[in-house]
């Protein structure tokens, strides 16, 4: 891998942290948001990576596994979690039975899930300086 791959692979990865903060934002955002139907309430989303494939010729034998070059968001899928239901017949927003509906977000999960996901973004762009610094100090090796 050149040095030149590490800015693209690194990129990819602060593209996909960026998705995946955006996420945690609109799920911190909509946590306490009311719902008087199930099928209405606002469910949690999260990003799902997957390996970024190269696109040129494959340098491995057949059958196995050849590196990526990147990270990127395959999907946005919602939670599969429950959600809270409540029972409160004097809100406004009380379905016929008095209940009411939350979101399925954990905020201390969410909290957790963006202090990692932007430290991961911080580390991603601490590896693009280190590689800006080596190859100006390889340039700097002709003079």
């Amino acid at each position: 891998m050149s040095l030149s791959n590490v800015f693209n692979i690194a990129g990819s990865a602060m593209n996909a942290q960026t998705v995946r903060l955006n996420t945690t934002a609109s799920n911190l955002a909509n946590a306490e948001s009311v719902s008087s139907s199930y099928g209405e309430t606002y469910r949690a989303r999260h990003a799902v990576f997957e390996v970024q494939p190269l696109e040129q010729q494959s340098l491995w034998p057949a059958g196995e596994s050849e590196a990526g070059q990147g990270v990127r968001v395959g999907a946005v899928v919602e939670s599969g979690a429950p959600l809270r239901q409540e029972y409160s017949p004097g809100h406004p927003m009380a379905d016929e039975n008095g209940y009411i509906y939350y979101p399925n977000v954990n905020v201390v999960e969410e909290m957790a899930d963006m202090i990692s996901a932007s430290r991961s973004f911080q580390i991603n762009a601490d590896i693009m300086d280190t590689a800006k610094q080596m190859l100006q100090r390889t340039l700097s090796l002709g003079q």
